[in-house]
């Protein structure tokens, strides 16, 4: 992958990017008509989305990179993560010192990071966070180093969890494979929900970055009951009756209204 650097994705970027993510391979001829813009445009964009590994180009057509399941689902709904990011970033200062896990919403949350704040030390065990949102240059990465999972890139084990206890934070930021009923926050992998575990001990606050389709969904792991969060970050499709559960646990519900704006729907 190619370092991001600092430049932004447009909204025209971000709409190619959603559609391409829906149909999973586009024409460039389609996309110029879709967009308005002519086919050299399309491919400047296309150049850009290629360059931050987000999707691949093959003989007049662009499509997601089906060797790279992170990158997938980074893609997928990409602007409606990019909201529920932004929106977590804003209690973020500058100088904080954060841990962030792995996920889609919480690679969109470092790269805010990095984009708008100064001096923020970001501690992860995700190897695709840390390249992803290379090079960092006003902010400092630490990677934990441990057993890696190669999909999805993310340290685990004792190594990892012994290196994450040498740090306290304020705020942990993680994503989920899903929620029960009786208000438990799940996960798929045993090594990676103990990860999620011990980093969560380290700090004052965890924080859940996710897509409402998740609170409709159930991992085989329990990570945490909802007691032990103090935010999640959503989209204001959550189900009611799960809002409802999560602030009489006095869970503080963030929600952003993804189904207007840069889409074009």
């Amino acid at each position: 992958m190619i370092p991001m650097g600092e430049k932004k994705m447009t909204e025209r970027q971000t709409r190619i990017l959603n559609i391409i993510s829906e149909e999973k391979k586009v024409e460039v001829i389609k996309l110029a008509e879709l967009m308005n813009v002519t086919q050299v445009t399309i491919r400047k964009d296309l150049d850009f989305l290629e360059s931050k590994g987000l999707i691949r180009r093959q003989h007049g057509t662009a499509e997601l990179d089906a060797e790279d399941d992170i990158t997938n689902r980074l893609a997928y709904h990409y602007y409606q993560k990019s909201l529920i990011a932004a929106q977590a970033a804003e209690m973020i200062e500058n100088g904080e010192v954060v841990m962030i896990e792995s996920g889609s919403c919480c690679t969109l949350l470092a790269e805010q990071i990095v984009q708008k704040r100064k001096n923020v030390t970001i501690i992860t065990n995700s190897v695709y966070i840390a390249n992803y949102i290379r090079p960092a240059t006003s902010n400092n990465v630490v990677l934990l180093g441990g057993s890696l999972l190669m999909e999805p890139m993310v340290t685990v084990g004792p190594i990892m969890c012994q290196a994450a206890t040498n740090f306290y934070v304020d705020k942990f930021y993680t994503g989920t494979d899903g929620f029960t009923p009786n208000g438990y926050f799940t996960g798929k992998d045993i090594m990676r929900v103990e990860t999620i575990r011990v980093m969560s001990k380290q700090a004052k606050k965890t924080i859940i970055l996710t897509e409402s389709n998740k609170f409709s969904r159930q991992g085989t792991l329990a990570q945490f009951p909802a007691d032990d969060v103090y935010a999640v970050y959503t989209d204001t499709k959550i189900p009611q009756n799960v809002r409802e559960y999560l602030e009489e646990h006095n869970v503080v519900v963030n929600t952003v209204d993804t189904t207007k704006g840069r889409e074009g729907k």
